[in-house]
């Protein structure tokens, strides 16, 4: 295969939505499923651009649960189905623990748990009903390592990386794909999440060099790396594959 080539899996007619379609990774997820064949509708608070064939932008505000019914409603009427469901949506937080405010607190929640535990509830009717459906979440490493940053090494590290707050968010993602994934599985629907690690994106253009040089893989990931493990999970060919957190992080987290 040659450095260029795009491994395209089978994703021929499935409808998709995918949350945060304005983003680095939700962006990335768009593109690899359409490469796949799937019709793709792309939620965010503006409208996404489209990502070439049939795909379609929505605006909403995922965080708020008149939103994310007035948007599965759209999807549904436009396209008569929903296959699959990947929450790309999120925000980030920098800092230490004892600065987090509680505004602070309650916005990264909203949008990075809230807003994902609404748009998977709003996913089992119609998946339900049509006996098949995949719904990938993105969680995160920090959801598991207890952050990147080394304070007793450089204090300076905690202010350029993401904080705990994040981190308890991604943990809750990662908590609720598994109970999905249980509940759903005798349906015909799959749950699981990809947990990337550092990503090349704006939110992490201040991430320190120090930590860089952690991740074994000796880089930070690239957004089409996390699209490529999403895509493979809402195929087909995936169906015995549940309530798995994938790893996307160059080896910086093992488990």
């Amino acid at each position: 295969m040659r450095a260029n080539d795009v491994t395209r899996f089978d994703l021929d007619g499935m409808v998709a939505l995918v949350t945060g379609g304005s983003g680095m990774i939700g962006r990335a997820v768009a593109q690899r499923m359409a490469a796949g064949g799937a019709r793709l509708a792309l939620a965010d608070l503006g409208v996404p651009e489209t990502v070439g064939g049939d795909s379609r932008g929505y605006a909403a505000d995922l965080a708020d649960a008149g939103h994310v019914r007035t948007l599965f409603d759209a999807v549904l009427a436009d396209y008569g189905r929903l296959d699959c469901l990947v929450t790309a949506a999120g925000v980030t937080s920098l800092g230490s623990f004892e600065a987090i405010t509680l505004e602070e607190w309650d916005r990264v929640h909203s949008i990075n748990l809230r807003g994902i535990f609404l748009a998977n509830q709003a996913a089992i009717a119609p998946m339900k009903a049509q006996g098949f459906g995949r719904i990938v979440n993105i969680g995160s490493v920090l959801a598991k390592n207890g952050g990147n940053p080394r304070p007793w090494v450089d204090v300076s590290e905690q202010a350029r990386a993401g904080n705990a707050a994040y981190g308890a968010a991604k943990a809750g993602v990662h908590a609720l794909t598994l109970y999905l994934a249980k509940e759903l599985a005798a349906h015909g629907i799959t749950a699981n999440a990809v947990a990337p690690g550092p990503i090349a994106s704006p939110m992490t253009t201040a991430f320190p060099e120090a930590l860089i040089r952690q991740i074994p893989a000796g880089r930070l990931g690239q957004p089409d790396e996390v699209g490529a493990a999403v895509a493979w999970l809402c195929t087909r060919e995936a169906a015995f594959v549940t309530g798995e957190i994938i790893d996307v992080n160059g080896g910086l987290w093992m488990d």
